[in-house]
């Protein structure tokens, strides 16, 4: 035949569309031309595919060759096509008899030698072609990644072994999961923390209903010991948690194993002097930022104030739809961005000044940094004061351990799972308005408070939700006014941040 189609896959953010790729061989002179909006290292990929199917004993035609990556309008980036381009050539010359290549899809990279190399983002390419029922032939450096899909992937090494199996001469090994010598993250322990009850209550509810946090308070007090013990007491993520998280670590580059794990939370702590493109993502071709890596984990900014303003504006959208919408000239990109930020802060660059700490001319200037929207989003806005002297020398002073916790945590995660198939964080507001069923006196109770706090709707929402989780804590049956209280206590520094920045 003079004509083949063979099936293959882009890589467009943490998507997989379906790319067709068309190969035609008519009599004229020799030529090979690649159509269908290809990038540079598709151009080349000509080189590499003759070298690769001469090494392999195989002809090369020396004919006109037309090869067409459908859909055209579609960029075509990477060496991740070069193994379905030579298939092609191999079966429209008729060098592989006749084949039936509809139940496959090809990915990886050719070396000149005819060895298939591993590819970046291999895992939503694998996860795609599973939800279409068909095969996909990769990279054995990749075999790793498609294990995670539950399917009967198959991972070549070399360029022989691939047309032996099309013409039925042989069989390829399905891609299985290869012991990870790497011992899993060992977390910081609760026990470690001296005092600081409200910061550690603060952190098992905003662990348990998947809340945003903040801390403040003078240097030195234990912020960012807290916020780093977090991981350690987040519940354990699900089959499609661990998938999703898997996908956008695949797409950054990240080798699991190396870099990452299966099942395990991601925790970054960008640098205060990191741009807004790091934090959301950016590039000619969008790849994800760090909250995007912070997908189901957590991302850890300390010293918030540090950070430049617009940077942290650019949160805000991110923080609300738990994604994030990249618009570049070369086309659109949207990356998973659903994040439980963690921030630490002090009221101040100077010293600690007692009473008056939040009132100094100093203190006023440095929180100015900060917006209200911004903090408005933010569950929880605990203070973290100077530990009294007695408590910080006492070495009999040994808090509840991270084991201990994470017991309770799980079970209100559980309790949420199976009421509404998310956490609380994520409910929205009919929901959460469904679920709670305040009556009449809380009603009025919350209706007083949101009047005295001059709370806004998002933030009346979000104190909801917190009371929501600690009902969960609590193992009630309804959210109580005691819920309401504690959770109400959680924004008692918003009014005083607010005025500061004289946005009240």
């Amino acid at each position: 035949m003079s004509l083949a189609r063979v099936y293959s896959r882009a890589r467009v953010g943490v998507d997989s569309p379906l790319v067709i790729v068309e190969t035609h061989i008519s009599n004229g002179l020799p030529a090979l031309n690649i159509v269908g909006l290809p990038e540079a290292a598709v151009r080349e990929s000509k080189d590499r595919v003759r070298s690769a199917i001469m090494m392999s004993k195989f002809e090369f035609p020396t004919k006109r060759i037309t090869i067409n990556l459908a859909p055209a309008d579609l960029p075509k980036e990477g060496g991740r096509y070069d193994l379905a381009i030579a298939v092609s050539i191999l079966a429209a010359s008729g060098q592989l008899g006749k084949l039936e290549l509809d139940a496959f899809e090809f990915v990886g990279e050719l070396a000149l030698s005819g060895d298939i190399r591993g590819i970046p983002g291999l895992l939503p390419s694998a996860i795609a072609a599973a939800n279409v029922q068909r095969q996909l032939i990769l990279p054995k450096d990749n075999q790793q990644e498609a294990a995670l899909v539950e399917s009967n992937h198959l991972a070549a090494v070399h360029l022989t072994q691939v047309t032996s199996f099309l013409m039925k001469q042989s069989f390829l090994n399905q891609c299985i999961a290869e012991p990870i010598e790497r011992k899993l993250t060992q977390y910081k322990d609760m026990a470690d923390v001296k005092g600081q009850y409200q910061a550690r209550r603060a952190l098992e509810v905003a662990a348990a209903g998947g809340h945003n946090l903040l801390f403040i308070g003078p240097p030195g007090t234990g912020k960012t010991m807290l916020a780093s013990r977090l991981p350690g007491i987040m519940p354990s993520m699900t089959d499609a948690e661990s998938l999703a998280v898997a996908s956008v670590q695949s797409v950054s580059g990240r080798k699991m194993g190396a870099d990452w794990f299966w099942q395990e939370r991601p925790f970054r702590s960008p640098h205060h002097s990191s741009s807004a493109a790091a934090l959301v993502g950016g590039g000619s071709v969008p790849k994800p930022g760090e909250i995007s890596l912070a997908h189901c984990g957590v991302l850890f900014l300390d010293e918030l104030p540090e950070f430049d303003r617009k940077v942290l504006e650019v949160l805000r959208e991110p923080l609300e739809n738990g994604e994030i919408h990249l618009s570049r000239a070369r086309g659109q990109v949207c990356y998973p961005a659903r994040f439980q930020l963690v921030a630490a802060m002090n009221a101040s660059n100077e010293a600690y000044q007692g009473d008056d700490y939040y009132a100094s001319r100093a203190s006023q200037s440095y929180l100015r940094k900060l917006s209200a929207p911004f903090l408005d989003r933010i569950d929880l806005h605990v203070e973290v004061p100077p530990l009294p002297s007695n408590i910080l020398v006492n070495a009999d002073e040994i808090g509840e351990d991270s084991a201990s916790i994470r017991i309770r945590v799980e079970q209100a995660v559980a309790r949420q799972r199976e009421r509404q198939a998310c956490l609380n964080a994520q409910l929205n507001g009919r929901q959460l308005e469904a679920i709670c069923a305040l009556n009449d006196s809380d009603r009025a109770f919350m209706q007083g408070a949101l009047d005295k706090l001059g709370l806004s709707a998002r933030a009346y929402h979000r104190v909801l939700k917190v009371a929501l989780t600690l009902s969960d804590l609590n193992q009630s049956a309804a959210v109580e006014r005691r819920h309401l209280m504690e959770s109400l206590a959680y924004r008692k520094m918003e009014q005083k941040l607010a005025k500061v920045i004289g946005q009240s």
